[in-house]
């Protein structure tokens, strides 16, 4: 089957997976589609919103139309590594045998990712960049397609360890979780308080995910869209030439080369489930926002002015 056919293929696919997600998801469809965007283009995305607004549902009901195996870890200040990655113990035979962790599944739910210590929130880093992990000094592969989907919440922030800027740069996307609006309210309530329970329908395999991730990798970008890419991400960075004015105001640091190469992926993807055959300068918009928020740092005067990021990027376009 020809790449065209592949890419017209996974549209029809999308569109079902999209209805069979609304049957438990009320609203939320620009958050769904850049969890969507995220894996398959091979990403990790990372949702923060406050408590109640039905991220683990999300992402569980998403795993099963995926047909994947999920696994959610609620991180907590006293997980250990050992915790999420497995360890070694002695069998009856005292050979030491290898019992795996929670994060050996295709979707890992990182629940409130920043309660945790940084020595705990480094074992992901591993097995998010490598898609492997190391215990005891063995490396142990994990089963692809592998996404990592971690929460955090934006309110409370005692006892809470910010995450680091490395890792933060390792998620593809941060994705703002909104509350939902009245009309959409009502329905989540109508929906959960009934005893009505709806069944989600398994219309991936693992292989087939696999796939149409190498046919997106596939999907030919024109030069002046990847020079686009580089310079928009380009004038995140205050020091440079080419920075934005708004940015040497109100920017202490910028976007790395990670950002560039995520914009053109995610940029592919997002052309994809539009039924196009190459993405354009709109698509590299349409996704800017959740790939560049969380890689600006931005100075005390855009906190004390009230400069969010998405106002930084949307004046950069």
């Amino acid at each position: 089957m020809s790449d065209v056919k592949k890419i017209e293929n996974f549209v029809e696919k999308y569109n079902a997976l999209k209805k069979e997600i609304a049957k438990v998801i009320v609203g939320q469809d620009a958050v769904v589609d850049q969890i969507l965007i995220s894996i398959f283009s091979g990403g990790h995305s990372l949702l923060i919103g406050v408590p109640g607004l039905a991220k683990t549902l999300m992402v569980n009901t998403i795993a099963k139309a995926l047909g994947l195996d999920f696994k959610r870890i609620q991180f907590t200040p006293d997980l250990m590594p050992s915790d999420i990655l497995g360890a070694e113990i002695l069998d009856e035979n005292r050979k030491f045998k290898f019992i795996k962790g929670p994060i050996f599944a295709n979707i890992i739910l990182a629940d409130e990712i920043n309660r945790t210590p940084p020595k705990t929130q480094a074992a992901l880093l591993e097995a998010m960049q490598e898609r492997a992990v190391t215990v005891a000094g063995h490396q142990y592969k994990l089963n692809l397609p592998y996404f990592v989907l971690a929460t955090q919440n934006p309110i409370e922030q005692e006892g809470t360890y910010p995450l680091p800027e490395a890792q933060l740069d390792r998620f593809m996307f941060a994705i703002n979780l909104e509350y939902p609006s009245f009309k959409e309210e009502v329905e989540v309530v109508k929906s959960t308080t009934s005893d009505i329970q709806q069944t989600v329908n398994a219309l991936f395999t693992a292989q087939e995910i696999s796939d149409f991730q190498n046919v997106i990798r596939r999907i030919p970008v024109a030069d002046n869209v990847i020079e686009y890419a580089v310079n928009l991400v380009g004038k995140t960075r205050p020091n440079a030439t080419s920075a934005a004015d708004v940015v040497k105001e109100f920017v202490d640091w910028g976007a790395g080369p990670r950002a560039s190469q995520n914009l053109i992926l995610a940029a592919k993807t997002h052309a994809a489930i539009n039924g196009k055959f190459s993405p354009d300068i709109e698509n590299i918009q349409a996704v800017a926002t959740g790939i560049l928020r969380h890689r600006i740092i931005k100075n005390y005067k855009a906190e004390a002015e009230g400069i969010t990021d998405e106002k930084i990027i949307q004046s950069l376009f």
